[in-house]
């Protein structure tokens, strides 16, 4: 019998912010001037560009994660979570500027407030020595927006170089410049960032459409109603 060969583990490379979430539950926020009591308060792992690595450790890729947090307690608690996801954090690195953080107040009917103070995450501007390699090397680049938008840029032209797919997930929402969105193969927003990036709104295929001309490919997460994908015709 002839051995079944196995399936090539995907290998992505992700770019991105790590934060601490600081949540403070609530009846009712407080308005301007206001203090009000909360319930509860919990310090949780986050960072949309950790949510990338970690979702892509749960999915089975071989991940090479590129992020930086700062030299304190906050630093190694983030360290500590994306490795006991499976996260390979030798390109974690550790700087002078504090930890990013997110300062959320939730109240009792699910509505939220947040502060981003980015921190290390700001310092993310460019690649350092060896990054290029390492991103040749991937199948495929995850990126979103909560680094400088020069930083992103810089890894989506390095992977446009040697034709590594890149994943682009555009929040938080801003304009996105030409170039970045020519160097993307696939963009991923939820419905409210494909509205801010269009102007269309409560109309997720027509916000799908549009985006169509600008990047090949599109998923636009709907929340509970699930996601939808759209895709250029082969010969566009």
């Amino acid at each position: 019998m002839t051995p079944t060969p196995a399936t090539p583990t995907p290998h992505s490379r992700r770019l991105g912010s790590a934060n601490m979430d600081l949540v403070a539950y609530v009846a009712e926020a407080p308005r301007r001037g206001e203090t009000v009591t909360g319930r509860e308060f919990r310090t949780v792992p986050g960072g949309k560009g950790a949510n990338q690595a970690i979702a892509a450790a749960r999915a089975g890729a071989h991940r090479l994660d590129d992020r930086r947090v700062g030299a304190d307690t906050f630093g190694a608690q983030l360290r500590s979570s994306l490795e006991h996801s499976g996260v390979d954090t030798d390109l974690l690195r550790r700087v002078d500027t504090p930890t990013g953080t997110a300062h959320i107040v939730v109240d009792d009917e699910g509505g939220n407030a947040i502060v981003v103070v980015p921190g290390a995450n700001g310092t993310v501007k460019g690649l350092t020595p060896g990054d290029e390699a390492v991103i040749a090397s991937a199948d495929a680049l995850l990126l979103q927006l909560e680094i400088p938008l020069k930083g992103v840029l810089t890894a989506a032209r390095a992977a446009r170089r040697h034709g590594v797919r890149t994943v682009l997930t555009p929040a938080p929402a801003q304009p996105l410049p030409a170039e970045l969105l020519a160097a993307t193969d696939l963009l991923l927003p939820n419905e409210h960032e494909a509205a801010a990036l269009t102007g269309i709104t409560d109309d997720p295929p027509a916000a799908a459409r549009t985006l169509l001309a600008q990047v090949p490919e599109v998923v636009i997460t709907l929340g509970a109603q699930g996601s939808l994908y759209a895709a250029r015709a082969p010969n566009r």
